[in-house]
């Protein structure tokens, strides 16, 4: 499972995915601070 974590002011919002590349195309459009991480 693939974990996007994203920082903003107040507030810290997690999403999951099984896919990576999924992941990665929902995380371009972040603007603020984010982190990507796998976990099993």
């Amino acid at each position: 499972m693939w974990v996007i974590t994203v920082f903003e002011q107040n507030s810290i919002r997690m999403y999951e995915f099984v896919e990576k590349s999924e992941a990665t195309l929902v995380m371009e459009r972040f603007k603020g601070s984010a982190i990507l991480s796998y976990t099993k």
